[in-house]
C-alpha cells in the first residue's frame, strides 16, 4: 500500500510541474494524461529501453558492412567443407572462428541476450563426403522476451562454406564470394541490425556448413530442430543473393527472387487425396509466407521489389530451405534474379578474356543489403505479431447454404 501512495504522489507532482511548465490550469489536466504518465513509469525497462523501429533497423544495415564480411570470408582463400579446421588463416575452420567471433560482438549491443553457439556434429562418409568429418554451424539466438512466445522460431540463414569446380576439391581456390559469402554477409547484418531490439519470438540467424556436399548442415539443424518439437514458424534462406548482372545481359539492382513449395515437401496421401479433392495447391505455410515477404517489402522496403516463384528451388538445384521443408516448417529461398554460372562453381581462372570464378568484383554490395533489409523488415514483423493460429481447419463433410 504504501509503494502505490508514494507511485501516486509522484504522478500529482509530474503532473503540477508538466502544468506549471506548459501554463495550464488545473481543470485542463485530463485522466489521459494521469494514465500515460503512470504508463511512462510503469513500463518496464525490456518495453522503454527498445521497441522495434522499421525505419532505424533498415538503416543499421550497411553495403560497407555487407563488403567488409564478403571481402573478409573471399581472404580465407576456400571454405570447402572437407578444407582445414586447423589453419588460423584459411580453409572453413578459419571461416568458421571468424564468424563465430563476429557474432560475439554483436551480442554486447543486445544487452547480452543474443546467444552465439558452434553446433558441431560427426558427418558419416556421403557421396560428396570421402571420409567422416566434423561440420560446424554458427547459430545466434535473440531468445524472444515472452516465456509462452519464446518456443516460436524465425530462422534467418546462409551457408558459409564454398566450392569451386568440384565440391571434393579442398585445396583450389574457392572464393564463394557470392554462393554464399553474399547470403552469410546478409544474416550477420540483419542480426547487427536486430540484435538491440527486442521481440516476442525468438529470431535465429543461421551460418551452416556442408551446402556444396548435399544440405548437411542445415539437415542436421532442421533434424535436430524436429526432435526437439521447435516451433518454427518461418525459415529464410539466403543463397547467391549478390548478382545484380546475369549471364543474360540483364541487370537488376531491384529484384529478389522468392522460392517457395506448394505442395508441402511432408505430404502424406491422406493430405493429398484431401487437397486433390478440395484444392489448396498455393495454400502452403511456405507459399504464404513468400506472399507476406512480398507484401511488406511494398511496404517497408521500397527500393526492392519480390518476385514470387511458384517452385521449391531453381531447376536441378536446390538450397538449406529443403531439408526445413521436408521435415513440415514453412521454408523459402531468396536468390538474385538473374544468374551467372560462370561465376558459380567455377574454378578461378581467364578463357578467352571472360574471368570465370565467384570473386567479390561480381557482387553488388549494395544490392545484398537491400535484400538484408527484406530479410530484416519481414523478421522483425513476424516476430513482434501474435503466434499463428494452431489447429484452425475447414469442415467439408457436408454442403449446406450459410446463414
Amino acid at each position: 500500500m504504501a509503494m502505490h501512495l508514494t507511485l501516486s504522489r509522484v504522478l500529482r507532482l509530474l503532473v503540477l510541474a508538466y502544468q506549471r511548465n506548459r501554463k495550464l490550469p488545473a481543470m485542463q489536466t485530463s485522466h489521459s494524461l494521469l494514465l500515460t504518465l503512470f504508463a511512462a513509469l510503469t513500463l518496464s525497462p525490456l518495453q522503454a529501453q527498445k521497441e522495434p523501429n522499421l525505419a532505424h533497423i533498415t538503416h543499421a544495415i550497411q553495403p560497407e558492412n555487407i563488403e567488409r564480411t564478403i571481402r573478409r570470408l573471399v581472404g580465407f582463400g576456400t571454405r570447402n567443407t572437407l578444407s582445414s579446421q586447423t589453419d588460423p588463416q584459411r580453409g572453413i575452420g578459419a571461416a568458421r572462428d571468424w564468424l563465430y567471433g563476429e557474432f560475439m560482438k554483436l551480442r554486447e549491443g543486445s544487452g547480452k541476450r543474443l546467444i552465439v553457439e558452434k553446433q558441431t556434429f560427426i558427418q558419416p562418409v556421403a557421396p560428396r563426403v570421402p571420409q567422416p568429418t566434423p561440420l560446424t554451424n554458427i547459430v545466434a539466438t535473440l531468445p524472444g522476451d515472452l516465456p509462452a512466445d519464446q518456443q516460436r522460431f524465425i530462422i534467418l540463414s546462409g551457408h558459409y562454406d564454398s566450392m569451386c569446380n568440384s565440391p571434393t576439391d579442398a585445396v583450389r581456390d574457392a572464393p564463394g564470394a557470392n554462393d554464399d559469402a553474399s547470403g552469410t554477409a546478409a544474416v550477420l547484418e540483419a542480426a547487427r541490425a536486430l540484435a538491440p531490439y527486442h521481440f516476442k519470438a525468438t529470431i535465429v540467424f543461421l551460418c551452416v556448413a556442408g551446402e556444396e556436399q548435399g544440405l548437411l548442415g542445415s539437415t542436421y539443424f532442421a533434424e535436430q530442430a524436429k526432435q526437439q518439437k521447435w516451433r518454427i514458424e518461418a525459415m529464410f534462406t539466403n543463397d547467391i543473393i549478390g548478382g545484380t548482372r546475369g549471364g543474360n545481359g540483364i541487370e537488376d539492382r531491384r529484384t529478389v527472387r522468392v522460392f517457395s513449395e506448394g505442395i508441402a515437401s511432408n505430404e502424406t496421401e491422406a493430405e493429398a487425396k484431401t487437397r486433390r479433392s478440395v484444392g489448396g495447391e498455393e495454400d502452403s505455410p511456405s507459399r504464404q509466407i513468400a506472399r507476406y515477404i512480398r507484401e511488406v517489402t511494398a511496404k517497408y522496403v521500397q527500393e526492392m521489389r519480390v518476385t514470387l516463384i511458384a517452385r521449391r528451388d531453381r531447376y536441378l538445384r536446390g538450397g538449406d530451405h529443403i531439408p526445413f521443408n521436408e521435415r513440415g516448417y514453412a521454408a523459402v529461398r531468396f536468390t538474385e534474379p538473374n544468374e551467372d554460372y560462370r561465376h558459380q562453381h567455377q574454378n578461378v581462372r581467364t578463357e578467352n578474356d571472360i574471368i570465370y570464378g565467384d570473386l567479390p568484383e561480381f557482387v553488388d554490395f549494395p544490392y545484398v543489403a537491400k535484400v538484408a533489409r527484406v530479410n530484416a523488415v519481414a523478421a522483425a514483423l513476424m516476430a513482434s505479431a501474435p503466434a499463428i493460429p494452431q489447429g484452425v481447419g475447414l469442415l467439408t463433410r457436408r454442403l449446406r447454404d450459410s446463414l
